[in-house]
């Protein structure tokens, strides 16, 4: 919140019209969408070839393409070399050319800060995270430690990630809590489970892509898709979807989802993450139970038939 305070302070003296993000991840996008609303020209720069790298190509090239219909000038691809100041104007400067800002905001990932932990004697575990066990206590006594600070349990890895979300900190905290008071609480893990809207679309992630999934040892597949809700239904939106599975035991490992505000994507996102936790494979997807209005759905539902897509192109091709 005082980080916020600081950059809305900042606009409002130097009556800000332009502005320079560095990093195109979740943060990046939500600010380049922020400041365009309140009427700043905004350019986003990213070194890596695509905005979002978080989610697979196929998903993040029509949303770089929505930011650019909303005027925001984005540039992946782009390595930032140096700022620097000259009174009041900054430039950044980069291996394709420099840009001019008013502001320039650094969202580049987030960094643990340890160092009074570390001070302390507590042990430090991925990236200089605070290494704790799945009751959140860290290797001092009657010490526990929750949130961005620690590395996470991750529930299909089986193993110690780092992975700073919200939601995960909440749900460490309240094991934390319970524990300082004497409680047995656990930590049930992460899938990694995260959305973000950027102007009229919105985009989510659970579980592992195809990379980190054949680190893990899996034989993935990913199967893409899209769909709607009944489109005789005026409003119909598409959703992307993009459903990566075990190629042997039709486990699913992870989803990716893009389309409108109005296409419930978060909700969908979170059928898919509710089913890995449990195990489940492709198959059992087309079992569930799903609710059905034309205004918002289809009988199947797209989790469904995205899921039974993947079904139907890894049998044809096995």
């Amino acid at each position: 919140m005082g980080d916020m305070f600081a950059v809305v302070q900042s606009l409002e003296e130097r009556q800000a019209r332009t502005a320079i993000i560095v990093g195109a991840g979740y943060i990046g996008l939500e600010m380049a969408e922020a400041l365009t609303t309140r009427g700043l020209a905004v350019t986003l720069l990213e070194q890596l070839d695509q905005v979002m790298p978080t989610i697979d190509a196929d998903l993040a090239a029509p949303l770089a393409d929505h930011l650019r219909e909303h005027d925001v000038n984005v540039q992946h691809g782009t390595k930032v070399r140096a700022i620097t100041a000259n009174g009041g104007a900054l430039t950044v400067d980069t291996d394709r050319g420099n840009h001019h800002g008013d502001i320039v905001l650094i969202v580049t990932g987030v960094r643990p800060d340890t160092e009074l932990a570390a001070t302390a004697g507590a042990e430090l575990g991925l990236r200089a995270a605070i290494a704790v066990d799945r009751h959140m206590r860290t290797n001092l006594p009657d010490v526990y430690a929750a949130g961005d600070c620690v590395h996470t349990y991750h529930r299909l890895l089986d193993r110690h990630v780092y992975l700073p979300l919200g939601s995960t900190a909440h749900k460490q905290g309240r094991v934390a809590g319970v524990n300082a008071l004497g409680g047995n609480a656990t930590f049930a893990g992460s899938l990694g489970t995260q959305a973000v809207k950027v102007f009229d679309l919105v985009t989510a992630g659970t579980g592992l892509r195809d990379h980190a999934a054949r680190d893990a040892g899996y034989d993935p597949v990913t199967v893409a898709t899209t769909d709607d809700h009944k489109a005789y239904y005026p409003g119909a939106t598409p959703i992307r979807i993009r459903v990566t599975a075990d190629r042997s035991t039709g486990r699913l490992l992870g989803a990716q989802m893009l389309g409108s505000r109005g296409a419930e994507v978060a909700k969908r996102i979170d059928t898919f993450a509710t089913a890995i936790s449990y195990g489940a494979t492709v198959a059992d997807i087309a079992d569930l139970d799903l609710s059905y209005t034309p205004p918002l759905g289809s009988p199947w539902d797209a989790v469904q038939i995205a899921t039974d897509t993947w079904r139907r192109t890894v049998g044809a091709s096995a």
